[in-house]
């Protein structure tokens, strides 16, 4: 009588990859959060949620770049749970603006604008500009439609134009 064969857990995989791995996806996160304590949340879902991903059948292989694009869904995850929140708390009449800011952006405040931005806002324009997704992939990631993933850049660019040029003006 031959034994079972006992397939090996694809979670070791993982955690051979965990110490390599934990810095680049925080670094990742916080990056794009701008708080520690978010980005150490999120790190812990990633990381959890990779164990649970990386054991389902047909899970791609385990490593970094995976991890980072775990870490991507939880960090979309959580903007929309904030979006939920802050929707839930007040309206908001945004105007549509539609023409291109040539202008040359200060990094720094840049960051602390769209720190200030609402979630759906900086979901959108992060995705966007900063991991530079194509709108279609902004769109599936933030489950919209192309069409209201447009219209939602176009009002966060107008959002962030005016805090910007607002916050530079007290600047000068």
């Amino acid at each position: 009588m031959s034994e079972p064969r006992v397939r090996p857990d694809p979670a070791f995989a993982l955690l051979s990859l965990y110490e390599a791995a934990l810095p680049e996806v925080f670094g990742y996160l916080l990056a794009r959060c701008g708080s520690r304590s978010i980005a150490e949340e999120l790190t812990s879902e990633t990381f959890l949620g990779a164990v649970s991903a990386c054991r389902a059948e047909g899970a791609p292989p385990v490593s970094t770049a995976w991890l980072i694009g775990v870490a991507r869904h939880k960090l979309v995850d959580h903007w929309r749970r904030r979006e939920r929140e802050e929707r839930g708390l007040r309206l908001v009449h945004e105007a549509k603006v539609v023409d291109p800011w040539d202008e040359e952006v200060d990094a720094l405040l840049a960051r602390e604008v769209l720190a200030g931005l609402g979630a759906h806002h900086r979901a959108a324009l992060t995705l966007r500009y900063l991991d530079g997704l194509r709108v279609p992939e902004v769109a599936q990631l933030l489950g919209r439609t192309v069409h209201a993933t447009e219209a939602l850049l176009v009002r966060a660019r107008a959002a962030f134009r005016a805090v910007y040029q607002e916050k530079e003006g007290r600047r000068d």
